[in-house]
Order: C-alpha cells, then sequence, then structure tokens
C-alpha cells in the first residue's frame, strides 16, 4: 500500500444494498471494523478495498478469495442452530439499532441545520470582495 492518502467512500456507495440510510451507515461502519483486522487479513484487505473504492462490495463478495473467507467467518451454523424464538429476539435488537442509527442521523441533520442557518446565506462571514 502506499503511503498517500486513502479515499474513503461515505454511505451512498451501499444505497444499491442496503434499504436506507441507516442500513447503509451501518454497513459502513461494520466494514470499517473488518477492515481494522478482527476478521482475519482476507477479509480486512477486502474491507479496505471496498472502502477505498477500488473495488464493489457486490463485486468482493462475489470474488472466489473473498467469499471463501465470509462462508469461513459466517456464522451460519449458529444461526441455523437458533429457535424461531431467538431468531426474532436478534432481528428485534437489529431493527433497536437501526432505529437508534437513524436517530443519530437525524440529530445529526438538525445540528447541521441549525449551524448552516446560524451563518447564514448573506452573514458577510468567509468572502470579502477585497
Amino acid at each position: 500500500m502506499s503511503s498517500e492518502p486513502q479515499k474513503q467512500v461515505d454511505e451512498s456507495e451501499f444505497m444499491e444494498i442496503a434499504k436506507d440510510p441507516a442500513e447503509a451507515r451501518v454497513l459502513r461502519k461494520s466494514l470499517e471494523l473488518i477492515a481494522g483486522g478482527g476478521a482475519g487479513d482476507t477479509l480486512k484487505e477486502m474491507a479496505q478495498e471496498v472502502l477505498s473504492g477500488r473495488i464493489g462490495l457486490r463485486q468482493a463478495t462475489q470474488a472466489s478469495g473473498y467469499s471463501d473467507a465470509l462462508l469461513e467467518k459466517g456464522q451460519w451454523e449458529e444461526w441455523n442452530e437458533m429457535s424461531d424464538s431467538e431468531r426474532h429476539a436478534r432481528a428485534i435488537e437489529g431493527e433497536k439499532a437501526l432505529d437508534a442509527e437513524r436517530r443519530e442521523m437525524a440529530e445529526e441533520r438538525a445540528t447541521q441545520g441549525r449551524s448552516s442557518s446560524a451563518q447564514g446565506r448573506h452573514s458577510g462571514k468567509g468572502w470579502s470582495a477585497f
């Protein structure tokens, strides 16, 4: 890897996969965790490639080396052994996490709206003819 700064994609890159912006943000955050190396070197590389924009997530999951690592690290056996009520409880946990992410995003938008309206379009700050 070079020493030049790495481009980082934002949530918009994942909107074709995610159902809403909160899911896209959670997906990006998950990839950032994987890029930290906790899931092994192959998935770390995959996440770094996706986050840098060098490869799309769909393409990465279809590449045999990455898909094999995903299948290996996946918790499919654990999921298959869960009862319907355990799966339902996990789904509820996931929805709560997404709701929290949606609230955080709404707060960020509200904060950005207040700060930009406080500046005002004609405040005279940041521009000068001289």
